[in-house]
């Protein structure tokens, strides 16, 4: 994608640190530099005013990802990318589905969203197409998140740390000066629940249940 759009050794391509890695390395295999930029925290998506502050003369390309579902609000990384002469491509995650599929989707999204407590539901926006139904665990960042999702998985609920590590601290990456507080703030504290798809009613009440007498402890503690 990159070389045949006339990528050159040493350009740069602005993409979010809020990834599994796959994306910075497909920049290097095309001879280019991967720089991070920081994120929204509702959307996960880069945030506008972080891709500015990343901007060099050496900038090529910025990838916006429109991750797990989020729609990232793309005009004013258009606007930016005409008004710098960057090259803007965009990434989305997951399969396209069926009209009557994303309904469903979204409608056991919304009994999500009106029934959990004890975790922070994704914030609503309009297209989302909650490829992943991903929560945030508070209190204290990773500690609690991780012991939060040991206690789901004993007691049969699914669930996925769903960046382990923000591709800027992975040791490939790693060098001093990123500064991507929102970034590492959701690496700690982001959960995803199990696939929207695959639940039925019943497990729906059951995710509900466990989720929410676990979030009381935590919030307890």
């Amino acid at each position: 994608m990159l070389k045949s759009a006339g990528v050159a050794a040493g350009d740069e391509v602005i993409v979010p640190a809020f990834d599994s890695g796959e994306l910075a390395r497909s920049i290097v295999a095309a001879g280019a530099v991967p720089v991070f930029a920081d994120i929204d925290p509702l959307s996960y998506c880069l945030a506008p005013q972080a891709v500015v502050a990343a901007l060099t003369p050496r900038t090529f390309a910025v990838v916006l990802v429109h991750r797990f579902g989020y729609p990232a609000d793309v005009a004013p990384f258009s606007e930016l990318a005409a008004e710098r002469g960057v090259l803007l491509l965009e990434q989305q995650e997951g399969r396209t589905v069926a009209d009557g599929e994303m309904a469903q989707r979204r409608a056991r999204a919304r009994y999500l969203d009106r029934r959990l407590v004890g975790v922070e539901t994704p914030a609503a926006a309009e297209g989302h197409r909650y490829q992943r139904y991903v929560v945030r665990v508070p209190g204290n960042g990773r500690p609690d998140r991780d012991a939060f999702a040991r206690l789901l998985r004993r007691r049969g609920v699914a669930c996925e740390v769903p960046v382990p590590i923000p591709v800027h601290r992975m040791r490939e990456f790693r060098r001093d000066g990123w500064m991507l507080a929102e970034t590492e703030r959701a690496a700690d504290e982001t959960l995803a629940l199990p696939a929207l798809d695959g639940l039925s009613e019943p497990e729906l009440r059951r995710l509900v249940s466990v989720c929410n007498a676990l979030g009381g402890l935590l919030q307890s503690a």
